[in-house]
């Protein structure tokens, strides 16, 4: 949430807000700046939604999804400098923050690397709050090293390579809501979502993630929603 810039607006925030229960809000590196963060966390208290940092690389023009040569430090700080930026405007609103869960790349190179999953793992352990990412990945082996919560995640708008790892796109697209639906009602009832190769992989999960920037946003959070009633 909170992906947007100046003039320029992103995402389907306004129409998602009442359907979610937790929020992922972009804290100025990858997207969002302080009038997008000071409205998001606004709108996130109206509905009652609790809200997590999403840090990112500093890349606007990429969108934060074009990896970058970084040290465990620089991870470090550029972690610390965007949750404290997000705290802020939480206590404005007298709001807590909830988690924290890196975005794009910056959360494909911490799933990959304890090194650099460290100092995430760091700024969490003192905001005492969790970390949401991958089960079985550097995001949970380290959190759980160091003492800090962790909550794994289930994606339905991203595929899975066999490996269990995220294929995240530069571009955003449209998701069939049945078909998120299914990969819910799987995921829950069989413990398992398809890769896509077809192979059948085991996901351990106690968050489902949906992105905010697809065309069709609302309606697959709706039908996840939906999904996890009917069970």
């Amino acid at each position: 949430m909170g992906e947007a810039f100046g003039l320029h607006t992103f995402g389907n925030d306004p129409a998602l807000m009442p359907i979610i229960d937790v929020a992922n809000v972009a804290c100025g590196f990858h997207a969002g700046d302080p009038a997008v963060m000071e409205a998001t966390v606004a709108l996130a208290k109206q509905h009652g939604v609790r809200v997590g940092a999403h840090p990112g690389l500093p890349d606007l023009v990429g969108f934060g999804r074009r990896e970058m040569k970084l040290s465990p430090a620089e991870v470090e700080s550029l972690i610390r400098y965007q949750v404290g930026a997000l705290t802020g405007f939480l206590r404005g609103h007298d709001l807590p923050l909830n988690h924290i869960k890196p975005h794009g790349s910056l959360y494909g190179m911490l799933a990959r690397d304890e090194e650099l999953m460290l100092g995430a793992v760091r700024v969490a352990r003192d905001y005492g709050v969790p970390v949401f990412g991958i089960a079985g990945s550097a995001h949970q082996r380290v959190a759980e090293r160091e003492g800090v919560e962790f909550v794994g995640e289930l994606y339905v708008d991203l595929d899975y390579n066999a490996d269990g790892g995220l294929i995240i796109l530069r571009q955003p697209h449209a998701t069939d809501p049945e078909a998120a639906a299914e990969r819910t009602r799987r995921a829950v009832l069989e413990g398992v979502v398809a890769a896509e190769d077809g192979t059948d992989i085991p996901m351990s999960f106690g968050s489902i993630c949906v992105h905010s920037d697809t065309p069709n946003a609302a309606l697959v959070a709706r039908a996840v929603r939906e999904a996890l009633a009917s069970l």
